[in-house]
């Protein structure tokens, strides 16, 4: 494949955004992506901003033709736990008509897709590229950049792959993402790190008192979460929309999970719990000794980082603020608790009937042999609702990943017939738009 060799020398570039030690990186992997589509013909602006910079490029062809604009992002999640890779994260592997590396399916992969879809197209559409390096840490300047450039951004519809196909060889249109309210919870006891024999039985513990809080953020019957007005904005899934979606076997899941039940919110079926209900979820606990063997101590510290995906219409800093005074009702005395907040992002829903969107189903028939399927996504994308309020257009999801892509984990992969069959779906969503085709 003529796009692979290119999309193998970018992934080998190390672009963890959370890395302060890949600063260079993350700014070599947006210097690479500008000189390729400069190639392409394309003008192009690098913002710096307090942390990674921002590429914007335009290819206008005409006035008055149909205008895309394209986001991704270049940056990508830390590779940890290496040992848990079959072959290094920043060294792309080919096997078995998958591509192997971190940033193959999220995002590079996909974004590449885009770029490679230009080489040769004679189709009248203006083309926009606006790429981050700070989606994996929130795009804490991205959101501003929006919003100060959004004459500049103007387009007919806005175009995003960052995300997955419902299964294998099944084409998909998403038209819904969640949100995002991102904390981390840390709690103090004594002033420093205590033997547990000297003062066991007198001292405070923070790692109990984190298992005292966890044990009331959720319900362990109904999953439902306990946090008071968490709940208020969230509204039912109406049952046309229902119609929409794919079946789901849970069988099939359970399998791909390597888990024999399903836990989650009762009353709700696993898709509506995946794409349509909110959640709240411990990502990472932390406290204490670590290391082998045996070490006797209480520390003075431990905590907690905690994600809640939220949907329309609840609000990312609403949530927070909730959050954060429900978690200091329920903080045993004796500690001193502190919340802080590292990102969010807001929900945001499209019309899966949009003119753009038949479009791109009917490239997608076309390509696959087949008509797509129409989802919801679980995941955040938080520059989506900021693009959607500023340009007052269509939003195209088209993911080409798949559900075991290994995102933000060990191995994580991309299949080739999709980048390749992507290539081609976006070449023709383009050939259809210029021949006026909405």
């Amino acid at each position: 494949m003529k796009a692979l060799e290119p999309l193998l020398e970018w992934l080998s570039i190390p672009s963890v955004s959370t890395d302060p030690a890949r600063r260079e990186e993350v700014r070599r992997a947006a210097l690479w992506l500008e000189e390729r589509l400069k190639a392409l013909g394309f003008r192009t602006e690098l913002h710096d901003t307090p942390l990674h910079p921002i590429l914007y490029a335009e290819r206008l062809v005409r006035e008055g033709a149909p205008t895309v604009l394209v986001y991704g992002h270049y940056d990508v999640q830390p590779p940890d736990p290496l040992e848990l890779w079959e072959s290094p994260p920043f060294s792309p592997a080919v096997r078995e008509g998958r591509v192997y590396a971190r940033g193959a399916s999220d995002d590079k992969g996909q974004l590449f897709a885009h770029v490679a879809a230009l080489e040769g197209l004679e189709a009248e559409v203006n083309v926009k590229f606006l790429v981050e390096g700070e989606e994996e840490i929130g795009s804490p300047n991205l959101l501003p950049f929006v919003r100060a450039h959004r004459e500049k951004l103007l387009a007919d519809v806005a175009l995003i792959s960052d995300g997955a196909m419902f299964a294998p060889g099944v084409p998909t249109l998403t038209y819904g993402l969640r949100g995002l309210c991102y904390l981390e919870v840390r709690l103090q006891g004594a002033k420093r790190d205590l033997h547990s024999g000297a003062f066991g039985g007198v001292a405070p513990n923070p790692i109990q008192a984190l298992g005292w809080i966890l044990a009331r953020l959720k319900d362990e019957r109904t999953g439902k979460i306990l946090i008071p007005g968490f709940y208020e904005r969230v509204q039912p899934v109406p049952e046309e929309e229902k119609a929409l979606w794919p079946k789901l076997s849970e069988e099939a899941l359970k399998g791909e999970l390597g888990v024999e039940v399903l836990p989650g919110e009762e009353g709700f079926s696993p898709l509506e719990r995946l794409w349509a209900r909110p959640t709240l979820d411990p990502n990472g606990v932390f406290g204490g000794y670590q290391g082998e063997g045996s070490k006797t101590v209480i520390p003075m510290e431990a905590g907690l980082k905690l994600s809640m995906r939220l949907v329309p219409d609840q609000d990312p800093e609403e949530v927070a603020q909730l959050a954060e005074a429900y978690l200091k009702e329920v903080c045993p005395p004796g500690y001193r608790l502190r919340v802080q907040r590292l990102h969010g992002g807001r929900p945001v829903l499209t019309d899966p009937h949009s003119p753009p969107m038949r479009l791109m189903a009917q490239a997608l028939e076309e390509v696959w042999g087949r008509p797509p399927v129409y989802t919801r996504e679980g995941g955040t994308i938080p520059v989506v609702a900021e693009l959607k309020e500023a340009l007052s257009a269509p939003i195209v999801l088209l993911g080409l990943g798949l559900p075991d892509d290994n995102l933000h984990a060990p191995n994580e992969k991309l299949d080739l017939v999709n980048l390749e069959r992507g290539i081609a779906v976006i070449r023709r969503f383009y050939e259809l738009l210029g021949a006026g085709r909405v």
